[in-house]
C-alpha cells in the first residue's frame, strides 16, 4: 500500500525536522517547505497530498494567506500550527477552514495523533451513504448532496453533519459532540462547536433548521 503524503511547513527546519521524524516513524511520507509561497506550489504539483500541517507565521506569505489560497480548490485536511493562542486567531482558522489548530509548544506524539485521526477518518471507505431530508452524506466519496446538489463542507463540517445524521432526535451535549467529532484530543473551548454549527447551518440553506439548538446543552438534529 501507497503511504500516505503529508506536507510539513515551517519556517524553522528544527520544526519540519522534528515532526517529519515523528510521521516518518509512522511510516508517513513527507514533503517540506519553509515558506508559504513553496507550499502552494507543492500542493498543486502534487495532487495525492493527504493532509497539511502549516504554521501561520511565516515569510512570503503566512499561513492564514496559504490557507485561503488552498480553500478555493481543495478540502484537504488542514492542521495550523502557531505560537499564538488568542481565542480570535483559532476562530479564524476555524472560519478559514482549518481542521485542527494546535498552539506550540506541542507534543510531536500528539500531533501525529491528530494526524492519525484525521486520517483514519477521511478514509473511511466502507461506511457508505446515509440520508436524511434531502442531504445525502457519501461517507467513502466524502461528499454531500441537498436534493442532489454537491455543497462545499470542510473536513469537520462533514464529520460534524455525519454525526448529526446518524444521531437522529437524539439531544447531544457540547461536551458529547467533542468527544465524538474531536475524537477526545481537543482541548480548546467548546464554543468552538457552536462556530462550526453556524458555519453548517448556512453551507446547508433551508435544511440548516434541521440542527436545532437545546439551550444551556448542546443540539439536536431533527426532521
Amino acid at each position: 500500500m501507497e503511504k500516505l503524503k503529508i506536507l510539513v511547513v515551517d519556517d524553522e527546519s528544527r520544526m519540519r525536522k522534528l515532526v517529519k521524524d515523528f510521521l516518518v516513524k509512522k511510516d508517513f511520507s513527507v514533503i517540506e517547505a519553509e515558506n508559504g509561497e513553496q507550499v502552494v506550489d507543492i500542493f498543486y504539483d502534487n495532487k495525492d497530498i493527504a493532509l497539511i500541517i502549516l504554521d501561520v507565521m511565516m515569510p512570503k506569505m503566512d499561513g492564514w494567506e496559504v490557507c485561503r489560497e488552498i480553500r478555493k480548490y481543495s478540502q484537504v485536511p488542514i492542521i495550523m500550527l502557531t505560537a499564538k493562542s488568542d481565542e480570535k486567531d483559532e476562530l479564524l482558522g476555524f472560519n478559514l477552514g482549518v481542521d485542527e489548530y494546535i498552539s506550540k509548544p506541542f507534543s510531536p506524539k500528539i500531533l501525529v495523533a491528530r494526524v492519525e485521526a484525521i486520517l483514519r477518518r477521511t478514509n473511511a471507505l466502507d461506511e457508505g451513504s446515509l440520508e436524511a431530508g434531502g442531504i445525502v452524506v457519501n461517507q467513502s466519496a466524502h461528499e454531500v448532496k441537498i436534493d442532489g446538489k454537491v455543497i462545499e463542507l470542510s473536513y469537520k463540517e462533514f464529520e460534524l453533519l455525519t454525526y448529526f445524521i446518524t444521531n437522529q432526535g437524539v439531544a447531544l451535549s457540547r461536551e458529547r459532540i467533542l468527544n465524538n467529532v474531536w475524537n477526545y484530543d481537543y482541548f480548546g473551548d467548546a464554543r468552538t462547536i457552536d462556530t462550526h454549527v453556524k458555519k453548517l447551518r448556512s453551507k446547508l440553506g433551508d435544511k440548516g433548521k434541521y440542527i436545532k439548538t437545546i439551550w444551556g446543552m448542546g443540539y439536536k438534529f431533527e426532521i
